[in-house]
């Protein structure tokens, strides 16, 4: 894209282009393999990339057990005293389906919980391409359950359940929001979807923002082919709502959205197109469009000034549906 960039997104730009370990195109077997095990400290240089947990949030690590064993959580409360059960948000990182961990999103996550004042329990789902679709969907829809369950103990409300996620996650919100009205889940009554992935088919080679995605920052076309190559396998078919919720047959009947898209970013017209669908069906839409912003931005606070403003609008729309 030719579009001059801000000087945090170029900063941005500038690093990912700089390291191989932040783009999946560029990385071997044994790269990707390295970078998914490695944990991301709770303090120190990470924090000035991710963004630091917000003061007057606690956060912990749990686990709960699914069929293929366990799954790990990590929980988000406000230190401060609530004389009710707060609402509860149950999140989803982005990186793909292949890269990232809930530790990324303790910036985003923390926000939410002190300025919603709620619990928020983001899923460490399974990664591609050892655990390929649906396994991603399978551990997300069981740590909504979970967290639900288990909301009286986290005092949260099981009764006030929002979904969230951002890239990948969004895809995975998304996927648990339609899953959950079919299935009998859980009551969800809000959903956050920040650049969402929700179309894996050819179709999105058509749209003016995949074409025009020259430059590639933060999330190259060259990227998405990859991502892609990872977490599907050949004998999938990628109408399957389960991996392009745009095409899921129904989309009527789903909690209110705020739909998250940047303008330098490849997935921005699919975003526009799933939150066009969703009103369409009779549901309850906001799009918050961040036109000089990349793909990713959110997790990059202090890189990034459409961040902040972007988790103000998540917020206001949550406190819309959920208090």
């Amino acid at each position: 894209m030719t579009a001059k960039l801000l000087p945090g997104v170029r900063a941005l730009d500038t690093m990912f282009r700089a390291s191989p370990g932040f783009s999946i195109a560029r990385m071997s077997a044994e790269q990707l393999a390295k970078v998914q095990a490695t944990v991301i400290p709770d303090t120190g240089p990470a924090a000035l990339v991710l963004g630091r947990l917000q003061k007057g949030v606690g956060v912990r690590t749990t686990s709960y057990a699914a069929p293929h064993g366990e799954v790990p959580l990590r929980i988000y409360t406000p230190e401060s005293w609530s004389r009710t059960p707060r609402p509860l948000v149950v999140n989803f990182h982005g990186g793909g389906f292949a890269l990232g961990s809930a530790r990324q999103c303790d910036w985003s996550c923390s926000v939410v919980a002190k300025d919603l004042d709620a619990v928020v329990v983001s899923v460490d789902y399974r990664l591609a391409p050892t655990h390929r679709f649906p396994a991603a969907v399978e551990d997300s829809y069981g740590g909504l359950v979970w967290a639900v369950e288990h909301a009286a103990e986290l005092g949260g409300d099981p009764g006030r359940v929002g979904v969230m996620g951002d890239s990948a996650g969004g895809n995975l919100a998304a996927v648990v929001a339609i899953a959950a009205r079919d299935d009998g889940g859980p009551a969800i009554g809000h959903q956050a979807l920040i650049y969402p992935a929700v179309d894996f088919t050819e179709q999105i080679r058509d749209t003016a923002s995949y074409q025009a995605n020259t430059r590639g920052i933060v999330l190259s076309n060259a990227d998405l082919d990859v991502f892609y190559q990872h977490y599907v396998t050949e004998d999938v078919d990628p109408f399957d709502w389960r991996l392009s919720p745009l095409h899921a047959p129904d989309l009527s009947g789903l909690p209110p959205a705020v739909v998250v898209v940047a303008g330098l970013d490849p997935l921005h017209d699919i975003g526009v197109q799933y939150a066009q669908a969703l009103a369409d069906a009779g549901n309850d839409v906001t799009v918050e469009d961040f036109h000089v912003m990349p793909h990713g931005f959110v997790s990059f606070p202090y890189f990034s000034k459409g961040a902040r403003p972007a988790m103000h609008a998540i917020v206001a729309s949550q406190r819309a549906a959920l208090l």
